[in-house]
């Protein structure tokens, strides 16, 4: 792997990394190593107690950020009829059913989350290829695939992220932006680690939550004390 930079190696200096900090310390030391001259986004990385490949031990969910991300998030909702007008009603960038799935066909793909009701999932399966490998195809399990599209677009809009586990045991999570304030950021990543506690699953043994760090966009992770930001939430 290459050598990180001078700046970087500056910034890792600031963080004694044999230390697990509090949530408070965490996110003051997150904010100064951010450096960059664009509004980072501040990333949480939790490794889990868990085996993802045993159906039983796989970890999913969604929560909503009670500051948000700070991302303009861009929703795309297949609807029709009265589902339809009720996803322009709450702020939805992109409504349709057949026409828009032949929009996203033509290469479309303008949007960063998909909400569908039931009824027209019959017609979003066209695009498991496409949607698929970009994480975009909607999901029942991530609250995507609903008929109360008033919820699912307020919730998306107002900071919902989702989370799953990957290969490596590992969830990565943004919960903010270098420009939120310490508590903003703090009480964001108090949510996530609540939420992914309580999607524990059945199958996992031992210790579930097994560290977490955070780190801004190019600047080094941080520790964070696990009980101290359950504490918090």
């Amino acid at each position: 792997m290459p050598a990180h930079g001078k700046r970087y190696q500056d910034l890792a200096k600031l963080v004694d990394h044999m230390t697990v900090y509090g949530p408070d310390e965490a996110v003051a030391l997150v904010k100064q190593t951010s450096t960059v001259k664009f509004d980072a986004s501040i990333e949480a990385h939790m490794r889990l107690g868990v085996d993802p490949r045993h159906a039983d031990q796989m970890v999913r969910g969604t929560v909503v950020l009670p500051h948000g991300t700070g991302k303009v998030v861009r929703v795309a909702v297949f609807a029709q009829g009265e589902k339809a007008q009720e996803a322009l009603r709450n702020g939805a960038d992109e409504v349709g059913a057949d026409e828009l799935v032949k929009k996203i066909e033509a290469g479309w793909l303008e949007f960063d989350v998909a909400i569908a009701t039931p009824d027209v999932m019959g017609q979003v399966g066209r695009l498991g290829r496409i949607l698929g490998r970009r994480g975009l195809m909607p999901n029942p399990k991530a609250g995507t695939v609903t008929f109360d599209i008033e919820r699912a677009v307020k919730e998306v809009k107002a900071g919902r992220v989702e989370f799953k586990v990957d290969k490596g045991a590992i969830i990565h999570v943004p919960v903010g932006k270098a420009s939120f304030d310490e508590k903003q950021l703090a009480e964001n990543l108090a949510a996530l680690v609540d939420a992914v506690n309580r999607a524990k699953p059945s199958g996992a043994k031992g210790q579930y939550l097994r560290t977490l760090s955070i780190a801004s966009t190019m600047g080094p992770g941080i520790r964070v004390d696990i009980p101290a930001v359950l504490a918090r939430a």
